[in-house]
């Protein structure tokens, strides 16, 4: 892939055998597009635990580069460190440090509060054993009080010790742009990599972004919704537009680009194909 934008893409571990499956066969297809690496979430207190461990673990059987996320809250060091063993155990060279959410109706935090207090956490554990890529928001955490702020915390994780971010999708380029101009502006010089979502249903977008806090344009959701349930039209629009932004944020200097694939290989294998990033 010399001289051409790397990239990576990111799976959720399925809850069923059925699912396993369909996630077998789409990672079959993506694979041929050689990523980077690929990734696999965690659930919100560890609630995916067991199904990530499994997931991980057979995409690393199958010679694939495999970067597990990892979040922290409701979580005690032990209960990390355990984790970090397994892993390394494993051979596993990155590790995604979330902060995470914690299950619905829980309140104890655990032992860390911060992604920053998990990626120091994993330094001083291990040392350099893992590259660290940690979470960035171009239109700010929906948690954060203010813009500052939220540059502020993401520094802190940066500072702590990770290597690169992965940013919440978005469709707005300006958005990411003035983001690492503020970064940079921060002494911020840590890689930014710009998450990507494709479109292949406005129903289930709009849910994620309303959840989020991604926004989708109101040029682009009133063209969506005028769709209704045309989902070829709903597909083909998303296509073009997902590919012309990733174009744009090659050409401003995007240091790779992370697909949030959703288990499903048919939209950014098509995208990918149109950039020609692919193998």
């Amino acid at each position: 892939m010399t001289g051409k934008t790397p990239f990576s893409i990111e799976f959720f571990p399925p809850q069923t055998s059925a699912g396993m499956d369909k996630l077998r066969a789409a990672r079959a297809r993506l694979a041929g597009l050689r990523p980077e690496f690929f990734s696999v979430t965690y659930g919100a207190g560890g609630s995916t635990r067991e199904r990530t461990f499994e997931t991980v673990f057979e995409i690393q059987r199958e010679g694939l580069e495999v970067a597990p996320h990892l979040s922290c809250v409701g979580s005690t060091r032990e209960g990390i460190r355990e984790i970090l063993d397994r892993y390394r155990e494993a051979g596993i060279g990155r590790i995604v440090a979330l902060r995470g959410d914690l299950p619905s109706g829980v309140v104890d935090p655990g032992e860390f509060r911060y992604a920053n207090e998990l990626v120091d956490f994993i330094r001083r554990e291990t040392g350099d054993r893992f590259r660290i890529e940690v979470a960035a928001y171009p239109e700010y955490h929906p948690q954060a009080r203010s813009p500052q702020d939220d540059l502020v915390a993401f520094k802190r994780k940066i500072d702590a010790g990770a290597d690169a971010a992965i940013t919440q999708y978005f469709y707005n380029l300006d958005a990411y742009l003035h983001f690492v101009d503020a970064c940079r502006a921060m002494a911020i010089d840590a890689p930014i990599v710009p998450g990507i979502m494709p479109i292949v249903s406005f129903v289930k977008l709009a849910r994620f972004s309303d959840a989020c806090g991604a926004e989708i344009p109101r040029w682009m959701r009133r063209k969506l919704e005028s769709f209704g349930d045309d989902s070829d039209s709903i597909k083909a629009f998303g296509l073009d537009v997902v590919t012309d932004l990733c174009g744009k944020l090659i050409a401003a200097g995007a240091p790779g680009l992370h697909f949030y694939c959703m288990n499903q290989s048919a939209a950014t294998s098509a995208i990918v194909d149109r950039l020609g990033l692919g193998a």
